[in-house]
């Protein structure tokens, strides 16, 4: 893409027909584009910017909202020039690809097409569209018996290894800051870091305290007079029972939500949580931002 950047904003505005202002907003709400820059430190647009952007302004007329809008306009380039329309093919076969090699133990051709997925399309999507699915199919598996107790540890520490490897550096961001916490007891924690690589990529700052995290663990990272998010996950809704009241107090402190299986509408009202997170990662940590503007 460095190579066809070659527009200023103020050049894209005029060939689109959308302000500087609202260009800068797209780009750095939903990652729409993506500047390279010139050897004078101007940040320059590429005609996959330029496509992008007429492609939000079609969705937009369709009555789309901006962050639906946008989330299409990237899966429509994802991987640019005239090879974007193959992307979704591209994403299946790789993503085909890495759940063969989990399932074989073949670490290095694993991390291979996980290397592919990355190099090729936003970590939102590959979030999205690849890992989430996998973990609930590879759950589904090991339910039926389908997939072995080797294979299920296999795949997810080797994802669980390349998603913390992302997230290094996600506490640093200035952005509003959230605390993310697996209830105790609980010890999946994969859709947990997808949720905060995420929001990360939102701009967020990131205090990650992981698997079975004791309520007063929680309570101990929170300075006096702030109240930033506390996100906290569980399965099965026992782990959140067992410290319902230690939830409820929290919430009168915090902006509490519950997240994962485990969390429901009855359990979130009962606690006065603020939030209740039932949907993918990715599109619970979209919500949370847009929310937060």
């Amino acid at each position: 893409m460095a190579e066809s950047a070659h527009l200023r904003i103020g050049a894209l505005s005029r060939r689109v027909g959308v302000s500087p202002e609202l260009l800068r907003a797209w780009e750095q709400r939903y990652g729409l584009l993506e500047p390279s820059r010139s050897s004078g430190g101007f940040r320059l647009y590429s005609d996959v910017d330029e496509a992008r952007v007429q492609s939000m302004q079609r969705h937009l007329r369709a009555g789309l909202s901006a962050a639906e809008a946008a989330q299409l306009a990237l899966a429509e380039t994802e991987v640019g020039g005239a090879d974007h329309r193959t992307g979704p093919a591209r994403l299946q076969q790789w993503a085909t690809d890495l759940k063969a090699a989990l399932d074989r133990f073949d670490e290095p051709a694993a991390h291979e097409a996980f290397d592919r997925l990355l190099a090729s399309f936003r970590l939102q999507t590959v979030l999205r569209d690849v890992v989430t699915p996998y973990l609930s199919e590879l759950g589904g598996r090991w339910e039926r018996g389908e997939a072995s107790v080797a294979q299920e540890h296999f795949a997810s520490n080797l994802l669980r290894g390349r998603l913390l490897g992302l997230a290094r550096g996600w506490a640093e961001p200035t952005g509003p800051g959230a605390v993310l916490a697996c209830a105790p007891g609980e010890l999946h924690d994969l859709p947990l870091i997808n949720f905060g690589l995420a929001l990360a990529a939102r701009g967020w700052s990131i205090t990650y305290l992981g698997p079975d995290t004791p309520i007063s663990t929680i309570k101990e990272t929170l300075d006096d007079g702030e109240r930033p998010l506390v996100v906290i996950s569980a399965v099965t809704p026992e782990r959140f029972l067992v410290v319902r009241d230690e939830l409820t107090e929290l919430a009168a402190g915090v902006r509490l939500a519950l997240a994962g299986a485990g969390a429901t509408k009855k359990l979130a009202t009962a606690t006065g949580a603020a939030l209740l997170l039932q949907e993918d990662p990715v599109t619970a940590a979209e919500r949370i931002a847009e929310d937060q503007r």
